[in-house]
């Protein structure tokens, strides 16, 4: 029995169990709860470790280990064994160490091409600059890393990513704030401040008219593949990812007002190629990123541009 303040006497909460226990009640026990009221134990985070070295592999995998909500599902040293896993393993999060390829970048769109729908990539490196930050990120990397990190900040990374945040430091902040901010510049002016030449506007013309590398190279009289080489050029100088921001970018800044093709520059025949859309038909763009193979993504054959915009 406990004593209260006032010095009355009460029975304790104790007592009062134990009759009600005696009364026939019986305490509920960890059996008799049904499963779906105690709640089921979330799945752990999924972790692919894509690394050049050993011992940074088998060190991450071992700070990894100790928390109960990670787990290294694979573990890979090359790129095409990187490829081969996420391409047949689930995987919430990819830790990507740059080292793995002699061009990190073309790697890390490889890899995100290939991994399943729902993976994140980390890119893990000896130093980021600003043009590399920035590069990695318009690939779709959603986290970078230094071999510095400490196993505090590359737990917090791994679950930051995994639940759909992106992570940078204080640095690569900033530099993406200053890459959107002079992309937002770009296109005001003239067209010369762009250094766009007069073939690089016949390929944004054919961009935005919806048109695929074969048709535009018939066009502009070269050959497809040159075509491709231009085009990644070309995103490099407007800071655009893919055909369909190049086409949004050419449309917002009126990037081809007034812009008229001059005849001497380009392998124009006098009737229109027949695989070019119509003049009155709607057109759609080809949403295919700079990594991937644009004539293999036909978007005229889908229903609405909604459905293009989900394309990967």
């Amino acid at each position: 029995m406990n004593i209260n303040s006032n010095g009355s006497k009460q029975e304790s909460r104790g007592a009062n169990s134990a009759a009600r226990g005696r009364r026939g009640v019986e305490p509920l026990s960890a059996a008799s709860v049904p499963q779906d009221a105690v709640g089921a134990k979330p799945e752990p985070i999924r972790i692919i470790l894509a690394d050049s070295e050993a011992i940074f592999r088998v060190g991450m995998a071992r700070i990894l280990a100790v928390e109960t909500d990670l787990e290294v599902v694979a573990q890979t040293d090359s790129v095409p064994r990187t490829l081969d896993a996420v391409t047949n393993t689930a995987a919430d999060v990819i830790l990507f160490e740059t080292g793995l390829s002699p061009t990190p970048a073309e790697a890390v769109s490889e890899v995100a091409r290939r991994a399943l729908p729902g993976t994140k990539i980390v890119v893990i490196t000896q130093k980021a600059g600003e043009q590399e930050t920035v590069d990695y990120l318009r690939r779709g990397v959603r986290g970078i890393l230094t071999r510095a990190v400490s196993p505090e900040l590359l737990v917090r990374c791994v679950r930051k990513v995994a639940a759909g945040e992106t992570w940078l430091d204080k640095k690569g902040v900033n530099w993406v704030i200053e890459a959107y901010r002079s992309q937002a510049l770009l296109g005001t002016g003239p067209r010369q401040q762009l250094r766009l030449s007069e073939k690089d506007m016949l390929i944004i013309s054919g961009v935005t008219q919806g048109l695929k590398n074969k048709d535009i190279a018939r066009e502009v009289g070269t050959t497809e593949q040159v075509v491709k080489n231009y085009l990644r050029k070309i995103y490099d100088k407007l800071q655009v990812a893919d055909r369909l921001e190049l086409a949004l970018y050419s449309m917002h800044h009126r990037l081809l007002d007034g812009y008229v093709p001059d005849p001497s520059r380009t392998g124009r025949s006098s009737s229109p190629p027949a695989s070019s859309p119509s003049a009155e038909a709607p057109q759609e763009i080809d949403a295919a990123g700079p990594d991937s193979t644009p004539d293999t993504v036909d978007v005229a054959e889908q229903n609405t541009l909604g459905q293009d915009l989900k394309t990967p």
